[in-house]
């Protein structure tokens, strides 16, 4: 993942293109670096280099901007579970949204990060947990962990091997874990 300057040359983006690079970092929260005008333009930048974005914003917003997201040339990981900044139900027009996403085809979710918007806390996030779960059963095959290291402006510093916990309760069976793990970066990172 990179992250560049609205106007860096063609020549930088090869150069990252090159040395292995996947995808644009796109956070759209307010005095972060990108914003919604930028969207469409920088996807087409992404687009140019067969890259993907990688999309961090409150989920609650999907259905603002759906139908730009859907048209937009690339493929894109929302990051953290949505982020929904208020944890949601599932059956919250937010979520149907971010579902939707999903059935493009063109969309994949992060499994990451659930302390940033758990207002319950670990060890399984269970106002989260079943944001996570109900992705997992939704789409596993557009789905992928992280841990979030190194778990920035968070303090105390989560346990990265009780973050990796979660997904033996959000993911219960070893086969959509593996999917999860190693066979959707694989494909979402083009490794090997």
């Amino acid at each position: 993942m990179v992250v560049v300057e609205r106007d860096a040359p063609s020549s930088q983006l090869l150069r990252l293109a090159d040395a292995g690079a996947v995808g644009l970092r796109f956070f759209l929260f307010p005095g972060k670096y990108y914003d919604w005008p930028d969207l469409e333009r920088m996807a087409r930048r992404a687009a140019d280099h067969g890259w993907h974005l990688q999309l961090q914003f409150d989920g609650r917003a999907i259905p603002d901007y759906l139908s730009r997201l859907l048209a937009l040339p690339c493929e894109m990981v929302i990051d953290h579970n949505a982020r929904f900044v208020e944890p949601v139900q599932t059956d919250h027009p937010s979520f149907a949204a971010l579902l939707r996403l999903l059935d493009s085809g063109r969309c994949w979710v992060k499994c990451s990060a659930m302390y940033d918007t758990s207002k319950l806390g670990p060890p399984l996030y269970p106002d989260v947990a079943p944001i996570a779960r109900a992705i997992i059963r939704h789409a596993p095959e557009r789905v992928v962990w992280a841990s979030n290291w190194p778990h920035p402006n968070n303090f105390p510093k989560p346990d990265d091997a009780m973050l990796l916990d979660t997904l033996i309760d959000y993911a219960p069976d070893e086969a959509t874990r593996r999917q999860i793990l190693v066979d959707n970066p694989a494909r979402l990172y083009h490794f090997g």
